[in-house]
């Protein structure tokens, strides 16, 4: 295997790798005082900084080069997705005033605020094991694939080799660390795919011949229900109800703004990385779509549709520009295991490791979080060889698959938690073990659907986002009909902590957060929203 670039690249590539030294080895010298400055960077990081974090934290290798393969192979309908963007709206608006007003560090910490300790064990543990079977194997296995690619190595070298480099600035740096390289990444991921775009654009012949080259199908968001991959139905709702998950509930976003001095400028930094969200459609999924069309007129050619983004970069770029994409890649693939390490050492320490031991000194639970990352690595790499059987091997479908299994009740119970005071621990607890038992049936009968016949197999093959939809409504279902046949939680104790108990003092704070500017901005983006999605009809 030969590397693709030539000496003038590895000098751009060795630049981008310098700076990035420069920017950790700059945030380790200010060094951490206390959890608080090693999990959420001292709760005061501006809004660009936040939105470029929640950006890069969220484009992994696997949207690199996930979405370009599913893009080449299926078109546009995984744009429902990527126009996600206004879920992130709803985080700064309304579920980041009563997260800042719980001043948690960590999603579970608010669930025991607003419910019981029950809910706090339960998320940990299932935030963990979910970030292991998604986050953390999906982007090493893309990252192999990239690394292997771009520097003619063995797959498994560009893997850990990656992971080592990525694991030693976050475990040191921490939350700081891990949100200022982040922001240097973000530039160089945009400019890099940026370019790939305008010049597959120009191999291909400018917009009119690529919708020619590649036909109306592949640039068609709108597909049948019966469609067996992308029914309409399940990509708006069920993608909806995956999106509130991540967007809203998940450690590994929101920690992003909970980084924050105040509300104001985590939604603003939400805002801004709702902006940011529209652009992987434009960089990420078209070049796919470019690829599919090259290949068409014989200019190129792939194997797997995991092989698209390198391919691209083999064959569009010219010596230099090889490097600086190289480096895109690598920062995508940094920032997702840097933000999913610190999230996942955040989880352990704060919401296992200290509710055992709550009495350990601040400096014993920084050097516990940074032993945790390890582990969930090596539990990551383990997990790989079992990813090829879900989702049909295509790498972004394997991670919207499983995250739609999972997301459905944590989904309902955040969302009802915030909105209907009347919501109690004991349907919260019941709702979010029911889901589980529903995720791990599916996800075992999906993997040995081979052998299963009748309603068996038919549960197994159900679309997997039509699969979000249905175990939406029955979470639901369960969390309203527990909650009214119990008795209703102590209000006293959940003040500011769900819609009807808000305080005199809370409802003051909520209205000077809001800006006109943040409306207007807000409003702005769900114009574009609604527009792409009218623009890709076929």
């Amino acid at each position: 295997m030969q590397s693709i670039l030539e000496t003038a690249d590895w000098w751009v590539l060795g630049s981008y790798l310098a700076a990035l030294i420069a920017v950790a080895v700059w945030v380790v010298l200010q060094k951490n005082k206390n959890t608080e400055d090693y999990f959420l960077a001292g709760r005061n990081v501006g809004w660009f900084v936040i939105g470029a974090s929640i950006f890069a934290s969220n484009i992994g290798s696997e949207h690199v080069v996930g979405l370009a393969g599913t893009g080449a192979e299926s078109g546009m309908p995984m744009a429902h997705y990527e126009l996600h963007a206004w879920i992130v709206l709803l985080l700064g608006w309304l579920f980041l005033p009563f997260y800042f007003r719980s001043k948690v560090f960590t999603m579970p910490e608010f669930l025991e605020k607003r419910f019981d300790s029950r809910s706090r064990w339960f998320l940990s543990v299932f935030s963990l094991v979910g970030y292991v079977i998604t986050k953390v194997s999906v982007t090493i296995y893309a990252g192999g694939i990239v690394v292997s690619e771009l520097l003619g190595i063995p797959f498994w070298y560009g893997a850990i080799g990656i992971v080592l480099f990525t694991g030693v600035y976050t475990v040191i740096g921490g939350m700081k660390a891990v949100i200022y390289t982040e922001t240097l990444q973000t530039v160089i991921l945009i400019v890099g795919s940026l370019i790939i775009t305008y010049l597959g654009l120009q191999e291909v012949g400018g917009w009119s011949a690529l919708r020619d080259a590649a036909g109306s199908a592949h640039f068609n968001m709108w597909r049948p229900i019966s469609d067996p991959d992308f029914p309409w139905t399940g990509m708006l709702f069920g993608g909806t109800i995956v999106g509130v998950w991540y967007w809203c509930t998940d450690q590994y976003i929101v920690q992003r703004t909970l980084a924050a001095n105040n509300i104001k400028i985590g939604r603003r930094g939400a805002i801004f990385g709702a902006y940011l969200k529209l652009l992987p459609i434009f960089i990420f999924l078209l070049p796919g779509i470019i690829a599919f069309a090259l290949s068409q007129q014989g200019v190129l050619t792939y194997e797997k549709s995991d092989e698209v983004f390198p391919v691209l970069v083999k064959t569009l770029l010219p010596v230099g520009l090889k490097g600086l994409v190289a480096g895109g890649l690598m920062a995508a693939l940094m920032s997702s295991l840097a933000s999913v390490f610190n999230s996942c050492s955040t989880i352990f320490t704060m919401d296992i490791y200290k509710k055992l031991k709550p009495k350990t000194h601040e400096k014993r639970l920084v050097n516990i979080g940074k032993l945790a990352t390890t582990i969930v690595v090596i539990l990551g790499i383990i997990w790989i060889p079992i990813m090829n059987k879900i989702g049909g091997g295509v790498l972004y479908q394997y991670l919207q698959s499983v995250q739609s299994y999972i997301a459905p009740p944590i989904t309902a119970v955040f969302l009802l938690g915030i909105i209907w005071k009347r919501v109690n621990s004991k349907a919260a607890i019941f709702t979010l073990f029911f889901g589980l038992i529903v995720a791990a049936v599916r996800i075992l009968a999906e993997i040995y659907q081979t052998h299963l016949t009748g309603l068996a197999l038919t549960f197994a093959t159900i679309n997997f986002a039509h699969m979000a939809i249905f175990m939406f409504i029955f979470s639901i279902i369960t969390c309203i009909t527990v909650s009214l046949a119990t008795n209703p939680p102590n209000y006293a104790t959940i003040q500011g902590l769900s819609f009807g108990t808000l305080r005199e003092q809370d409802k003051v704070v909520n209205k000077q957060s809001i800006s006109t500017i943040d409306i207007a901005l807000s409003v702005l983006l769900l114009i574009v929203v609604i527009s792409v999605l009218c623009y890709f009809t076929g």
